[in-house]
C-alpha cells in the first residue's frame, strides 16, 4: 500500500476516552491518525500513553472555538474521516461552567461543519451526540425519533450540536452524523464521573482504606455500555454510503445503587456498610431513568454490544485490582 492509499482519520478531542480507544481501532486498520488537544504541546494525553500509541498518532493543537484555528488544522491535515469528540464532556460540571460547556460544544461543532463547507473538503464528519439530549425517557428506550428534552446545560448544548448537523448535512449535502450516545464506561473514565468514583472506592476499601464513598441520588437508572464498543459504532457510521444518525445503547437500564452493588459485591463487601448519601452531591435537575433502543444501529450496521452493565463493573474492577 502506498502513502496516498492511506486512510487519514482527524479526532478532535483525542485525549479523552473516547478519542484514545478510537485512535487505537483506526491504527489497527492502517490509518494515519491526526489528533487535536487545545495546546497539544503541554497536554499530557494520559489515555494516549496508557494504550502505547502515544507515539503512532500526530498531535496538533486546535482550539474548536476559535474558526481560524479549525480552519488551519484542516487545511494542514486533509482527513478523510473527522471525529468530533471535543468539548466539555462532564455534566454536572456543566452546571457551573454553561458558557464554557456551550461554547466548546455548539460552537465547536458549528466551525467544524463550517470549515468543511467553506474548505470543500470531502471528509466524512462523525459527532459525538449523546443520551443527554433525551433527559428522561420514563422507562421507555428512546430511539433516532424521540423528542428531545434535555435537562442540563451539558445536553442543550449537545442537542445544538445534533440539530446543527442535521442541517449541515440537509443543506450542504455534507456526510454528516450524529451518534447519540448512552453512557459508556472503561478504566480510561476520570474520577471525576460518578462510576469511576464507585470503582476506586470499592477497590480501595477492598484494600483496607477506611474511607466511605459519599452519593448523591442512587436511585437513577441509567444505559451503561462498555467504551471500547462503542467507538466502533462511531467508526461503522462512517463506513456507510449515507449519513444517518444513530442511537447506540445496550438496551438495558439499571440503578446507580445497582452499579454500586455490583461494585462492592465484586470485592465480597456490603456496600451499605461503606456508602454515604449526600444531598450537597445532587444536581439542579437530574434524569431519573436513561434508556435507549440500539435496534437502527444493529440492522444497519450490524453493531450490538456484547457487554452489558455488571461486565462493565467486573472489567472496571479487575483493571484496578489486578491490572487486566
Amino acid at each position: 500500500m502506498n502513502d496516498s492509499n492511506i486512510k487519514k482519520a482527524l479526532i478532535c478531542g483525542i485525549s479523552g476516552q473516547d478519542g484514545a480507544y478510537l485512535s487505537k481501532l483506526l491504527l489497527n486498520k492502517g490509518y494515519e491518525v491526526w489528533g487535536t488537544s487545545r495546546d497539544a504541546q503541554i497536554s499530557n494525553f494520559n489515555n494516549l500513553i496508557k494504550l502505547g500509541i502515544k507515539q503512532k498518532v500526530n498531535l496538533v493543537s486546535m482550539a474548536v472555538n476559535d474558526f481560524r484555528s479549525v480552519l488551519q488544522v484542516l487545511t494542514r491535515c486533509q482527513p478523510q474521516e473527522i471525529y468530533n469528540l471535543s468539548g466539555q464532556s462532564s455534566v454536572g460540571l456543566s452546571f457551573e461552567q454553561p458558557v464554557e460547556t456551550l461554547e466548546s460544544i455548539a460552537t465547536g461543532t458549528l466551525n467544524l461543519l463550517e470549515a468543511i463547507r467553506f474548505l470543500g473538503l470531502p471528509a466524512k464528519f462523525y459527532n459525538a451526540g449523546s443520551s443527554e439530549c433525551f433527559g428522561d425517557t420514563h422507562g421507555v428506550a428512546a430511539d433516532e425519533n424521540t423528542p428531545f428534552r434535555p435537562r442540563s446545560p451539558y445536553g442543550v448544548a449537545k442537542a445544538t450540536a445534533f440539530w446543527e448537523v442535521a442541517n449541515y448535512r440537509e443543506a450542504y449535502g455534507l456526510f454528516a452524523c450524529s451518534g447519540i450516545l448512552f453512557n459508556h464506561e472503561s478504566p480510561l473514565r476520570p474520577e471525576r464521573f460518578v462510576t469511576q468514583k464507585i470503582i476506586s472506592a470499592a477497590c480501595k476499601i477492598a484494600q483496607g482504606s477506611k474511607q466511605k464513598l459519599s452519593l448523591g441520588n442512587i436511585n437513577i437508572c441509567r444505559d451503561w455500555g462498555w467504551a471500547e464498543e462503542y467507538v466502533l459504532a462511531m467508526y461503522l457510521m462512517l463506513q456507510q454510503s449515507e449519513p444517518e444518525d444513530y442511537v447506540i445503547a445496550t438496551g438495558e437500564g439499571h440503578s446507580l445503587e445497582e452499579f454500586v452493588f455490583e461494585a462492592f459485591a465484586t470485592v465480597n463487601l456490603n456496600w451499605q456498610d461503606y456508602v454515604n448519601i449526600e444531598t450537597s452531591l445532587m444536581r439542579p435537575t437530574d434524569i431519573a431513568m436513561s434508556l435507549g433502543d440500539p435496534e437502527r444501529a444493529k440492522l444497519k450496521l450490524g453493531w450490538k454490544p456484547k457487554f452489558k452493565m455488571a461486565d462493565i463493573v467486573r472489567m472496571m474492577m479487575e483493571h484496578i485490582l489486578h491490572g487486566i
